[in-house]
């Protein structure tokens, strides 16, 4: 039986044209291996998953690379990228702060550091996780890294950058990586799948965007469990929502009408159609101000932008929203909000959100208050 690699590591970039979605990253480091002014120690810094450590070792591969491209791309022909793919080249070392920490290890880092490569141009040292390093460890990292060897050029990875002491801030050039955007990870995942012969629906693609919130690793884990759990390798968007445990757009669109033909009625009973699923109230809820939020958005043209949904749901989004006052989108998502803030403090939380459905239905005749008493008045 042939060994699964899942996609993460099976598409993992090797290069930086197949960086996803931080272009302003690879840029810089590719115009500055090709104008030779590289720096001596790099930060690479940003949420998990966003690809700091699949950068810091392209960087790597591509300094030490014997027959570097025009275009700043490693070769993966010459001696030095072969062993580099082979997982056993000499110039490159990766440590793991999260448990080598202690001064010891840096101590043994830094002996490391005093021999030339052998083979090759620079060594390359890689620290993942440094944060995570003790004062006592950074100190004694200090003196090396402000004034390293000529050949050594160190590439540090963080997701807490605040928790890195200053006097290493002021030692590294800083790369603060993007949360990649649900666009970008559907694009991504379409390519995917395209290679892997998996039939997708491009609103299927776009929720795992949405749930993977920026990290492209935990995009590819999502399409992978997604691809595992459909026998016939195909991902619908119907499908994704069920095993993903999401609530339906439709839903929140559903809602939204009864809200403005002010029916209670049809609200309360979603409402508990929802709860009878296992979906959690404080979830719907919050989904629920996101919603009037999108709708909020996409009333005027020039922030329809804002809506990191696919086209076929902007459309349903804008259709909703021109037929939805400001006046009762902005009442609407401050009731929501209020609800959101005191949820966890109810007692009785489901009536705590039957109230807010109760008075969400009512917005309208509130709002139209004002304008019969003008007509009123004109009549007398």
């Amino acid at each position: 039986m042939e060994n699964y690699v899942v996609s993460a590591r099976k598409y993992r970039p090797d290069t930086f044209d197949a960086v996803v979605g931080q272009s302003h990253i690879t840029d810089t480091l590719k115009n500055a291996i090709r104008s030779g002014q590289l720096a001596q120690a790099f930060l690479f810094c940003g949420p998990r998953g966003v690809g700091k450590t699949t950068c810091s070792r392209i960087l790597a591969k591509t300094i030490n690379c014997l027959n570097i491209t025009p275009e700043t791309e490693p070769c993966d022909e010459c001696s030095s990228c072969k062993s580099f793919n082979a997982g056993n080249s000499l110039n490159i070392s990766e440590l793991d702060a999260a448990s080598n920490n202690s001064v010891e290890d840096i101590r043994n880092l830094i002996e490391q550091v005093r021999y030339p490569p052998q083979a090759g141009k620079k060594k390359v040292y890689i620290i993942d996780e440094v944060h995570m390093l003790s004062n006592q460890a950074f100190n004694a990292f200090l003196k090396t890294l402000e004034e390293p060897p000529s050949y050594a050029i160190f590439i540090l990875a963080t997701t807490e950058k605040h928790k890195i002491i200053p006097t290493i801030l002021s030692r590294c050039q800083i790369f603060d990586f993007n949360r990649i955007q649900p666009n970008d990870v559907a694009r991504h995942l379409e390519k995917i799948a395209t290679k892997e012969n998996v039939e997708v629906e491009e609103e299927a693609l776009q929720l795992i965007g949405r749930k993977a919130d920026g990290a492209l690793r935990d995009a590819l884990s999502i399409f992978d469990m997604l691809v595992t759990f459909s026998p016939d390798r195909k991902l619908t968007y119907t499908g994704t929502i069920d095993n993903l445990h999401v609530l339906d757009y439709d839903y929140y669109f559903k809602l939204t009408d009864a809200f403005l033909s002010r029916n209670h009625t049809e609200a309360l009973l979603i409402f508990d159609e929802i709860l009878k699923k296992g979906f959690d109230g404080h979830n719907f809820i919050v989904g629920l101000c996101e919603h009037l939020r999108d709708l909020l958005v996409s009333k005027d043209a020039a922030t329809v932008s804002l809506l990191e949904l696919s086209e076929t749901i902007k459309e349903k989004y804008k259709l909703q929203a021109a037929q939805s006052s400001f006046s009762f989108l902005m009442s609407a998502l401050n009731l929501a909000s209020a609800c959101e803030l005191s949820y966890k403090n109810s007692k009785n939380q489901r009536l705590h959100v039957e109230m807010t459905l109760l008075k969400l239905s009512h917005v309208m005749a509130a709002l139209s208050i004002p304008q019969l008493v003008e007509d009123l008045k004109k009549k007398d």
